[in-house]
């Protein structure tokens, strides 16, 4: 599985983190940056990892900034992204299964490095399960493509 990471100056850590702790899997993984701690735009590398996972150039992408919810918002505005934050596991695991998501968003001022390792984990592990599912996801598709069901 190809895997695109990226975070702003405030996910650092974090980031580099779960790079660390995907570096012993069998993913592969780009890292868009920062790989600094200096000032950086959160959208910069929302859109480079959002536009890579619609390009079909990465599987799923994971995106961190303090909260998650700057990013989130970045990535959902390209097409055929579907970004969910996340802070749980179950969250994780149930928004790849139902909603199909392809964006993994975390807050580094909100969950430890413990957790959002279990977080990337759950999300990495679950598949979408399509049926009643994939009607809805149809219809979110039709709302990008400036159609409505």
């Amino acid at each position: 599985m190809r895997l695109i990471i990226g975070s702003d100056h405030a996910g650092l850590e974090l980031k580099n983190k779960l790079l660390e702790h995907l570096g012993g899997m069998s993913y592969e993984v780009k890292d868009v940056g920062t790989h600094t701690s200096e000032s950086t735009d959160y959208p910069d590398y929302a859109a480079q990892v959002a536009s890579a996972v619609s390009a079909g150039e990465a599987d799923l992408g994971v995106l961190v900034c303090g909260t998650g919810q700057g990013m989130a918002i970045t990535a959902n505005k390209v097409a055929g992204v579907r970004a969910a934050v996340c802070a749980d596991t179950f969250t994780a695991h149930s928004t790849r299964e139902h909603n199909d998501a392809n964006v993994l968003c975390l807050g580094d001022r909100v969950v430890g490095s413990g957790l959002a390792c279990e977080i990337v984990d759950a999300f990495l592990s679950a598949e979408f399960e399509g049926g009643r599912h994939a009607r809805r996801i149809g219809k979110i598709t039709a709302l990008e493509q400036g159609e409505q069901k």
